[in-house]
């Protein structure tokens, strides 16, 4: 895999004064272009299409100071259609016009070419399951919230703090099969899964029940997922969990991610500190 992805980050190289289909770095690592995607994020810690901009405003910064083309010349070589768009975008990486980097020589940002190696981890071991479950609803309530990588997301913990504890007891109630209780769900994540994207978020149940008025409903089609549990600091176990699932699990196992919302439930200790974690991923086998 990690050759795979290797040679795509080769192609990408190759081709960034053209346009770069993520259909195409998809086949050349022999994946879906929805796990690509989240591969990608996942083990760089930046979102393809900004992984991909850098590179090219990085290159592009190189010809701006060797000053031996025209800066329009450079801004359409690397698919900007005019100068102006050409300078805000790079004014957003290098802090500095194209024009003022020249004139100046100023330094300028570098966005290393990316590579990736095996690293021994994964020690501790995971623990996981797969499951197959039909079609199911999830109730509850719902909000568009942007995409936080770590710590707290304060759009949920307003949400949350908006919800009564009769809302909350009432879909405790309605709580009859697995994932139980009440869970998080994130769905529809843009695919860059850059910091700052919205996806709708819902508070809620899964459950075969009737909906009461008044509920949000997201039908869930018939899937296989993935499971995972963890225990310890909160936030962080949960996020750390969905970083480790994409970094040691997926590259180790014969399943890849799929569409479809992501369900998450924790249990807190009294403080609020703690928390026992449950993540389930939705998943197909490698090659299907």
């Amino acid at each position: 895999m990690l050759e795979r992805l290797n040679q795509a980050m080769e192609y990408i190289e190759c081709h960034l004064d053209q346009q770069i289909e993520v259909a195409e770095l998809a086949r050349i690592a022999v994946t879906s272009e929805y796990h690509f995607r989240r591969l990608f994020s996942a083990l760089a810690g930046v979102s393809l299409s900004e992984y991909i901009r850098r590179r090219r405003l990085t290159v592009a910064g190189a010809r701006v100071l060797d000053g031996e083309e025209t800066l329009l010349d450079i801004a359409v070589r690397y698919g900007y259609g005019s100068g102006e768009a050409f300078a805000r975008a790079f004014r957003a990486v290098h802090g500095i016009s194209p024009g003022e980097a020249r004139r100046t020589g100023a330094a300028l940002y570098s966005q290393q070419r990316l590579s990736f190696r095996l690293v021994i981890e994964g020690s501790s071991g995971m623990r996981y399951r797969i499951v197959k479950k039909d079609e199911f609803r999830l109730v509850g309530r719902k909000t568009r919230v942007p995409l936080v990588h770590e710590g707290m997301n304060p759009a949920i913990v307003e949400f949350l703090r908006s919800m009564d504890k009769e809302t909350t007891r009432s879909l405790n109630e309605l709580s009859d099969q697995e994932p139980q209780g009440i869970v998080n769900v994130a769905d529809h994540i843009d695919a860059s899964r850059a910091e700052g994207t919205e996806l709708d978020y819902y508070y809620g149940v899964v459950t075969g029940a009737d909906v009461p008025e008044g509920m949000d409903v997201l039908t869930v089609p018939a899937g296989t997922w993935a499971v995972f549990e963890s225990s310890g600091p909160f936030p962080q176990t949960l996020q750390y969990l969905w970083r480790d699932v994409f970094t040691q699990w997926f590259p180790s196992n014969p399943y890849r991610s799929r569409p479809g919302p992501e369900i998450s439930s924790t249990r807190l200790s009294p403080d609020g500190t703690e928390a026992d974690a449950e993540l389930w991923i939705p998943v197909e086998r490698a090659g299907d």
